[in-house]
């Protein structure tokens, strides 16, 4: 068998270091990128006009709408029309748990809340 000299030893530690620095590279890369996604995506698929709001969905109904209870006890009634991308049976499971509701909205006519997007 043949001996592993210094000089092999030192080239398998570069490489590998080399591979974990690409690795680390590619991470940061990756995560700056999921958050530039985060922070602009609703920008992206809204536009400017959008508005957020946060809370839990407190009614469903009547019709195409549901009622927000954001955190500092304010009532919000959104409408949930065509352009809306919200499955009911994912706003009723949203009620049913008491989970944490994001909607991206716009002023209608007569300052009616039309949803655009709720998570």
């Amino acid at each position: 068998m043949e001996e592993i000299t210094t000089g092999d030893r030192q080239s398998i530690l570069l490489r590998v270091g080399a591979g974990l620095v690409a690795l680390a590279l590619i991470g940061c890369i990756a995560l700056v990128c999921v958050g530039l996604v985060a922070w602009l995506g609703p920008t992206l698929a809204h536009g400017n006009d959008d508005v957020h709001a946060a809370g839990v969905i407190t009614a469903i109904g009547p019709g195409q709408t549901f009622v927000l209870r954001t955190a500092s006890g304010q009532r919000l009634t959104f409408s949930c029309v065509a352009q809306c991308r919200a499955s009911w049976g994912h706003l009723q499971r949203h009620l049913r748990e008491r989970a944490h509701t994001d909607v991206y909205y716009v002023q209608g006519p007569n300052k009616t809340l039309m949803a655009l997007d709720v998570d």
